[in-house]
C-alpha cells in the first residue's frame, strides 16, 4: 500500500483528482469508482450502461459525489481485501487511524435485486472526527428526463438541459423553471412514511447506517453547503467504534430500505463470496511463478466488467476520460466488444471458469442470431445496438471534454470481426464443449463472409475512419477461416466439400496477399497496409501463427519494438503518439509475443517493467502517458488487464516448454 501525500479535503465539489487515484467495486451489474480521498466519483445505477447518479468524475460542480473522509489533514493507503473486490481505505491523521471498508453488497443467493453499496467505518486508533455526504447528480440523459432509464439510458435522444455547463452553480441539477416556462428535471427530495429519499430521473435513493451521525437534509448545517437535496452527516470514530453508510437505489420500481445489521453482514458475506470465486479461479499457481498475484488482480478486475443479467463483457466501466491532455478523443466504453470478448473467452477458459465462459458464449451467440448474423462490432450490454451518439452536457474531467454517450464506430467494417466470432467457438469447442447445430450454421455462413468480404478495405481494429487494406484485418481473415477448418475437421460444424475447398482457396490467396502487400523489404517489417510505411501493433495478436514466414515475424516484432516503444509501453501505431498516450495493452501483447516467440528473457524483463505501472491497487487504464506514467482514457480498462493476463500465461507456457 502507497500512502497519498498529505493533505485536507480540497475544496468541494468541484475537485477533480489523478486517474491513477481510482480503485473499483462491483456488484456483477454496476461499478463504482472510489478516489484516494475517500470519495465515490462515479456510479452508474442501477446498471454499468445505465446513467451515472455519481459523476464528479466527468463533472465535478454538478456530476454528483458520495463524501467520505476525514476532517482535516490526512494520509491514505488502501487495498483490496485479499481475493475480493473489496476495497479497504486506511485514513491516518494526527489524532488517530480509521479504516473505511467500501462494498457493493451481494445477496445470499447472489447479486441483488437493487443497488446496496456499503461504507464500514472502524475506528482503530485515536479519536478521529469524519464528514460524509451523499449528492447525487443529473448531468446525464435519462436522469434529466424521467422517460428514461435502464432500457433507453445510452440513446436518450439529445440533451434536456437549458443552460451552459460552464455557467452552472456548484450543486446538482434541481428542478426549476427555464426562461420559457419549461421544468429542467433534476434531483427531488421525497418525503415518505419511512423516511426521505432522493429522486433522480426514475432513480429512488434512500440512505440507512448506523452510528453515523446523520443531519436531516431539512436542516442544512455548517459545512454541508447542498441543503436538503442530498444526505450528510458527521461523527468522530473513535479506537474499538464502528459505523455504517448504506445507500440503496432503484430503478422505476419500488424501493428496498436496507436494515443496517443485515448490510453489515452482507460485507462480510461479499467477501467471502468473492473469495469463493477466486478459489475456483485456476490461474498460474507455482510458487515460483512471479505473475500469480498480478494474474489474479486482473482477473478480478475483468471479473467486474462481466454483466451478470446477460453475460456480455463491458470494455470499461466509464465514458468520456480523454485519450490525451487535450481533448477530443474522448469515447465511451460501456459497451461488449465482440473482440474484448473473444480474448476473454480464451483467458476464461484458461482458467478454468465454466460459468463466465458459458454465458459470455451463449450472450454473443443468441445476439448473433438475433441479427440474423449480421456483422456487428459492438452491442449494448443488454445485447440491443447502440444508439446515435451524442455528448452529456458535461464539463469532463479536469475540463477536457466531451463527455461521448454512445459510440459512432458501431457502424464500421472490421473484418477481425471474423476471427473474433470464430475464435470464441474454436476455444470453447477446444475447452471440452459442443456446438449446437444452429450455432453451427452461422460459424459456416460467418466463415463464407470472410472469404467474400477480405478483399475489401475497413477500418481495422482501432476503428479509423479512413479504410484502408489493413493487413492485420487480412490476417484476422485467414484466422478465421483457419479456425473454422479446424471445427469442420473435429467435426464440430458442417461445410459442404464445396465450402472446404472455397475456405482452403481464400486462406491461401490472403497468404499469398499479405505476402505481396504486407511485406516491405525496406522496412524490414509487415506495414500497417499497402502505400504507408507505417507499422501496426495490432499484428502482434498473430505474432505465433503461420499465415508467414517466421523471418519476417520476427523482424516486425524487432520493428515494432525499436519504434513504438516508450520504455516498456508501447504506442498503437506509427503516428499516434502525437495524438495520445501509449496503449497499455498493447505493451502486453509485444510481451506476449516475446515470450511465444522464444525470447522469454526478453519477455519477463519487459514484464517486470510493466507490472509496477499499475496504480496502488494494481489496475489499469486504456493509457498511460511515456512522459509522467499518468493515466488516461476509460478505466479500469479490460483490454488492459486481458493483454496482461495471456502475457503472463504465455510467459508460463514458454518457460515450462523450455524447461522440457
Amino acid at each position: 500500500m502507497t500512502p497519498s501525500p498529505a493533505g485536507s479535503a480540497p475544496q468541494l465539489p468541484t475537485r477533480y483528482v489523478d486517474l491513477r487515484d481510482y480503485a473499483a467495486i462491483g456488484d456483477g451489474r454496476t461499478v463504482a469508482l472510489i478516489a484516494l480521498d475517500g470519495q465515490v466519483d462515479w456510479m452508474p445505477v442501477p446498471a454499468l450502461h445505465s446513467p451515472p447518479v455519481f459523476a464528479a468524475l466527468v463533472d465535478g460542480p454538478g456530476g454528483g459525489r458520495f463524501e467520505l473522509r476525514p476532517e482535516g489533514d490526512f494520509t491514505t493507503e488502501r487495498r483490496y481485501v485479499e481475493g475480493t473486490n473489496v476495497l479497504q481505505t486506511t485514513f491516518t491523521t494526527a489524532t488517530g487511524v480509521v479504516r473505511v471498508t467500501d462494498a457493493l453488497v451481494t445477496g445470499v443467493a447472489g447479486r441483488l435485486p437493487w443497488l446496496e453499496l456499503a461504507r464500514r467505518i472502524e475506528g482503530l486508533e485515536g479519536s478521529v472526527p469524519m464528514r460524509w455526504a451523499v449528492v447525487p447528480g443529473a448531468v446525464f440523459d435519462g436522469l434529466q428526463d424521467d422517460g428514461a432509464g435502464l432500457d433507453d439510458a445510452e440513446d436518450g435522444g439529445g440533451t434536456s438541459s437549458h443552460e451552459d455547463v460552464s455557467d452552472r452553480a456548484s450543486g446538482p441539477l434541481v428542478e426549476d423553471s427555464g426562461e420559457d416556462g419549461s421544468d429542467i428535471p433534476g434531483v427531488k427530495r421525497v418525503d415518505t412514511v419511512h423516511g426521505p429519499l432522493l429522486r433522480v430521473g426514475r432513480i429512488d435513493l434512500v440512505l440507512v447506517g448506523s452510528e453515523h451521525g446523520r443531519i436531516d437534509p431539512a436542516e442544512p448545517g455548517d459545512g454541508f453547503p447542498d441543503g436538503p437535496l442530498s444526505f450528510y452527516g458527521a461523527f468522530t470514530a473513535t479506537a474499538g467504534s464502528r459505523h455504517l453508510l448504506t445507500l440503496c437505489g432503484t430503478d422505476d420500481e419500488p424501493i428496498h430500505v436496507p436494515v443496517p445489521e443485515n448490510v453489515d453482514r452482507g460485507i462480510d458475506r461479499s467477501i467471502e463470496s468473492w473469495q469463493a470465486w477466486t478459489r475456483e479461479f485456476d490461474g498460474p499457481d507455482d510458487e515460483d511463478d512471479e505473475w500469480t498475484d498480478v494474474v489474479q488482480r486482473s482477473a478480478l478486475a475483468l471479473k467486474l466488467l462481466i454483466f451478470s443479467p446477460t453475460g456480455s463483457i463491458a470494455a470499461a466501466a466509464t465514458t468520456g476520460l480523454p485519450e490525451n491532455r487535450t481533448g477530443g478523443k474522448n469515447y465511451d466504453y460501456r459497451f461488449a466488444w465482440v473482440r474484448d470478448l473473444a480474448y476473454t473467452v480464451g483467458a476464461l477458459v484458461e482458467f478454468g471458469l465454466r460459468e463466465e465462459t458459458h454465458a459470455a458464449v451463449s450472450w454473443v451467440l443468441k445476439t448473433l442470431k438475433q441479427y440474423e448474423g449480421e456483422l456487428h462490432i459492438f452491442f449494448r450490454l443488454d445485447g440491443s445496438l447502440p444508439g446515435e451518439m451524442h455528448d452529456a452536457p458535461a464539463e469532463g474531467w479536469r475540463g477536457i471534454g466531451p463527455v461521448r454517450i454512445g459510440n459512432d464506430a458501431s457502424d464500421q467494417l472490421q473484418l477481425g470481426v471474423y476471427a473474433d466470432v470464430v475464435g470464441i467457438m474454436a476455444r470453447y469447442v477446444d475447452a471440452g464443449n459442443i456446438l449446437d447445430e444452429r450455432t453451427s450454421e452461422l460459424i459456416v455462413a460467418f466463415t463464407d463472409a470472410a472469404c467474400r468480404n477480405w478483399p475489401k478495405k475497413d477500418s481495422g481494429m482501432w476503428e479509423l475512419p479512413e479504410e484502408e487494406h489493413y493487413v492485420s484485418s487480412k490476417v484476422g481473415c485467414w484466422q478465421a477461416i483457419t479456425d473454422a477448418l479446424h471445427l469442420a475437421e473435429i467435426g464440430e460444424i458442417k461445410p459442404s466439400d464445396d465450402d472446404l475447398s472455397h475456405w482452403r482457396e481464400n486462406r491461401r490467396l490472403i497468404e499469398e496477399w499479405v505476402a505481396e502487400h504486407g511485406w516491405s523489404e525496406e522496412r524490414g517489417s509487415y506495414l500497417m497496409h499497402p502505400g504507408s510505411d507505417r507499422l501496426d501493433a495490432s499484428i502482434l495478436l498473430h505474432a505465433d501463427r503461420d499465415f508467414g514466414p517466421r523471418a519476417r515475424m520476427d523482424a516486425t516484432i524487432a520493428r515494432i519494438d525499436e519504434e513504438l516503444s516508450a520504455g516498456p509501453l508501447l504506442y498503437r501505431y506509427s503516428g499516434v503518439d502525437e495524438e495520445e498516450g501509449t496503449f497499455v495493452a498493447c505493451a502486453f501483447w509485444l510481451t506476449e509475443a516475446l515470450a511465444r516467440t522464444g525470447r522469454v528473457g526478453d519477455a519477463s524483463e519487459r514484464m517486470r517493467a510493466l507490472i509496477p505501472l499499475a496504480n496502488d491497487v494494481g489496475l489499469y487504464s486504456e493509457i498511460i502517458a511515456a512522459s509522467d506514467h499518468a493515466f488516461l482514457g476509460n478505466l479500469p480498462q479490460g483490454l488492459s488487464h486481458l493483454a496482461l493476463i495471456n502475457a503472463a500465461l504465455s510467459i508460463r507456457s514458454a518457460g515450462s516448454e523450455a524447461r522440457v
